[in-house]
């Protein structure tokens, strides 16, 4: 029978034992090795069933208690580890030190629909998350003073199970708040709640639950408050959960409630206000709009001066490549949950028109409300997550800059990174050269380790498909700790190809049976719910590997989460991805094996397209631009067989004499060491999540915290003089021409010049009412291709000269250097030109000839 309510019994902690209440508090814990192995000593069965300091807390026994107090070195190291956190916290890190030399924001809010810190706190689903949880690590590790704003999802994303016959379950257990490592943001002794308006007069109330990892604060808002009718008690019930009316109201929490959650925490706490808001994806699009609402309403500014300060602090980054992936909402939906009173502003957002919000969120595609261009329209600065997905975003969003080739569309990349302490095995040393044998002794003891948590997982699997014990006896000798493991565990979307593996089930066969040099593999992943054709890719891989004669040598794991992933990543050999390209953002799975030393066999998409160098792993060769998708798959399928047969497995089985070895040689494979060693010393430190938040820091928190206060100056000063020129703009725009363009070849060209020589321009510009000093007049030149598109351009300004023609057209001045032989062309463009604009192609205004 079910319990109809539940409660806690703990254990008063001895007073030299006290810490341990802090240090479970702090989810610094799922990187500190020190911490975590305190806990474990404390109960080590408990400790490797849940990997949960407050759970082994809550389940010792007083003796148990007593004995550790009275152990003098434990509590030494209690000690030891409670100054730790404490100098951790208070330390000055790589922030402190770059803000000495110049200006960093003061704060930054980063707002994301999920965040995969631990999976004690399963309100994670997927990559976006984990990179989430390793944005507040890293952040907190450098020191900045970042607030994460995100959803505490009651039932969190689903557990995993299999049927019979391969068909995943979904199961959700529900989160107690009380029973983790959150506290109640309060006022005094008061809990403080946020409220939105709903539409029908109703208010949707929410607390604050507040996690502390490390030196940042996780504000995690629940509205499963008695407040709150059922229907709205249940907005933070799961995540990616119900359909999307049920999304938008979990999207408006997160970002107008995420914002009302951060004012209140820098009240009661004295933190300092955020100077810039980073939106981890659309889902917290419409925190822009709160921001200027706020500035509406109690700055007393126009809705476009608001609208410029709030752009100017607005970092935004997509991580789709896809525009399925984005979340668009009917209008209709959009404007109900906007509702407009009498004077035509929303409810929801007081003094904000909803005619206007609507064409925030506007697409191609009529009456739909798109998140990515509502977040793409409200920051000034966005990015792709790897080096080819800002490349695609450029592409996928460059109908918003029209006119603009790819190039200058304004979404640059950051490449996503992993946090090390989290997924860097303690086998490996902080520092120090190994040796050959040293790096061998590890990956063999990291692939002894995966083996026998893949014999745990799969014979749990087994019963909870209905098998008995003795069905499962073969259970007790999956695997092989001497055979080259395979890794493939992600999500279970269609593009990631899942089943690409089993093109040729026969070649795969042989591979995973060869008597004297076989492979095995693990593979894991979720599929959607709602998402039946992933679930049946899932099918097809249980029933591949519930044939006895293949069982021993690949295996489905099902309840894919961060604990698994730490075996996986630091066990396999090699990391396999098959994504259909570009389709693949970043992929930060495979960077979190390297930093284990396996080696990637990937399509050249997401992070491995920049990084790959031919000795940290092997790339498949992509055929993406075949239309067939077949027919791709079947080239890519065989692709991936033969650098399997001809490279990876002979390097794996050869020793340091090049002679193929087997199973029961166990010398070392040198070829291989070296391609391990290389990955550890020069690819590992790139994919840290680490030097990507200092990218973040320096490339766009900085610049836009400065504008944000330039912005903000003298009463808005800045704010209020672009939002006069973007109006002056509006109506002067159709009017701007290029009306002539006057050409200075060099004495006696005949129309044919010599590389290094300068093209003299003069160019004829209606400006429509505009002064000269507010547009950028440029010559682009370049070579032509056979299209007459110029290839490569480079841009040169041109300078006002202060006349005008006889036509009253003012003058602009300056030259084309030509640097190269061959067909050269060269154009003029006209565009917006104001220090409040972080680029000239913002405005996505520009005219040609």
């Amino acid at each position: 029978m079910k319990a109809f309510r539940r409660f806690t019994v703990r254990v008063q902690l001895p007073a030299n034992l006290q810490p341990l209440t802090e240090l479970a508090a702090n989810l610094r814990w799922s990187w500190h090795r020190p911490t975590q192995d305190l806990f474990a000593e404390i109960d080590p069965e408990v400790w490797a069933a849940h990997g949960d300091p407050q759970r082994v807390l809550d389940e010792t026994t007083p003796e148990r208690l007593t004995e550790l107090s009275d152990d003098a070195d434990f509590s030494t190291r209690v000690a030891a580890a409670a100054n730790d956190l404490a100098e951790y916290r208070s330390a000055t890190a790589w922030y402190g030190e770059l803000a000495a030399r110049q200006p960093v924001p003061a704060s930054i809010a980063y707002f994301s629909m999920e965040f995969g810190i631990t999976e004690v706190l399963p309100i994670y689903s997927g990559g976006l998350g984990i990179l989430a949880g390793d944005h507040l690590k890293a952040a907190s590790d450098l020191g900045l003073p970042l607030i994460g704003i995100g959803l505490f999802y009651r039932s969190g994303y689903f557990r995993q199970s299999l049927t019979a016959d391969g068909w995943q379950i979904e199961n959700y257990p529900i989160n107690d708040p009380r029973a983790l490592p959150l506290t109640p943001l309060c006022d005094g002794d008061d809990p403080v709640l946020i409220t939105v308006s709903m539409p029908g007069g109703r208010r949707l109330t929410a607390r604050v639950l507040v996690a502390r990892v490390g030196r940042i604060s996780l504000l995690l808002l629940d509205s499963d408050l008695p407040e709150n009718d059922a229907e709205l008690r249940g907005v933070t019930d799961r995540l990616y959960g119900g359909d999307q009316d049920h999304r938008i109201k979990q999207e408006i929490l997160l970002g107008v409630g995420g914002v009302r959650a951060v004012r209140e925490y820098t009240r009661i706490t004295g933190t300092p206000a955020p100077e810039v808001f980073h939106m981890n994806e659309g889902h917290a699009g419409f925190l822009g709009l709160e921001r200027i609402r706020e500035l509406v309403t109690d700055a007393q500014l126009s809705f476009t001066q608001a609208e410029a300060a709030v752009r100017a602090s607005t970092v935004f980054t997509t991580h789709t490549p896809v525009p399925a992936g984005i979340d668009r909402f009917p209008m209709t939906m959009v404007r109900h949950y906007f509702d407009a009173d009498e004077s035509g502003s929303s409810r929801l957002l007081p003094d904000l028109p909803v005619d206007v919000i609507c064409e925030l969120g506007d697409e191609a595609a009529p009456d739909i409300f798109n998140m990515a261009h509502l977040g793409l329209r409200l920051g000034q600065r966005a990015n792709g997550v790897s080096k080819l997905h800002g490349e695609v975003s450029r592409e996928m969003f460059g109908d918003l800059w029209p006119g603009f080739d790819t190039t200058e569309v304004p979404i640059g990349s950051i490449t996503n990174g992993v946090h090390g302490d989290t997924w860097r095995s303690p086998h490996w040393p902080q520092d120090g050269t190994l040796s050959d044998a040293e790096i061998w002794a590890i990956r063999s003891e990291l692939r002894d380790s995966l083996v026998a948590e893949v014999r745990r997982r799969t014979y749990a699997s087994g019963r909870a498909r209905g098998h008995s014990d003795a069905e499962l006896a073969w259970t007790r000798e999956v695997f092989d700790s001497r055979v080259l493991t395979i890794g493939f565990a992600r999500r279970a979307a269609t593009y990631k190809r899942l089943t690409l593996m089993l093109r040729d089930p026969e070649r795969l066969r042989r591979l995973l049976t060869d008597p004297h040099r076989p492979i095995q593999l693990v593979v894991a992943g979720k599929a959607h719910p709602a998402d039946d054709g992933g679930k049946s890719l899932i099918q097809q891989i249980v029933r591949f590997t519930d044939d006895p004669a293949l069982r021993g040598r690949i295996v489905f794991l099902p309840d894919y989460d961060i604990g698994m992933a730490r075996h996986i990543y630091a066990g396999c050999d090699v990391w396999l991805n098959n994504p259909v390209r570009p389709m693949e953002a970043c992929g930060t799975s495979g960077m979190k094996s390297a930093l284990n030393g396996g080696l990637n066999l990937s399509i050249l998409d997401g992070w491995w397209d920049e990084m790959a160098d031919g000795h940290n792993g092997w790339a498949i060769p992509s055929a993406d631009e075949i239309g067939d998708e077949h027919r791709r798959d079947d080239i890519e399928a065989t692709a991936l067989y033969e650098l399997l047969e001809n490279t990876v497995v002979p390097l794996y089985y050869s020793s340091a004499s090049g002679q193929l070895r087997t199973l029961d040689d166990d010398a070392i494979p040198a070829g291989w060491v070296d391609m391990v060693r290389h990955t550890i010393d020069e690819l590992a430190p790139q994919v840290l999540a680490e030097r990507m938040v200092r990218e973040y820091t320096t490339e766009l928190y900085s610049p836009a915290a400065q504008s944000f206060r330039d912005a903000c100056v003298n009463d808005y000063a800045l704010a209020r003089d672009l939002a006069d020129y973007r109006d002056r703009l509006a109506l002067a725009w159709p009017s701007v021409a290029v009306t002539g363009i006057d050409e200075d070849l060099p004495p006696h060209s005949s129309g044919v010049v010599a590389p290094g020589s300068r093209v003299g321009l003069t160019a004829h510009v209606a400006l429509g009412g505009l002064d000269a000093g507010e547009v950028a007049v440029q010559a682009v030149g370049g070579t032509v291709d056979a299209a007459g598109e110029i290839v490569d351009p480079i841009v040169t300004t041109l300078s006002a000269t202060g006349a005008t023609d006889s036509s009253g057209r003012a003058l602009f001045t300056g030259g084309l250097d030509v640097a190269r032989s061959g067909r050269i062309g060269y154009t003029v463009r006209v565009l917006p030109n104001h220090r409040g604009l972080a680029v000239t192609s913002e405005a996505g205004l520009v005219r040609y000839p």
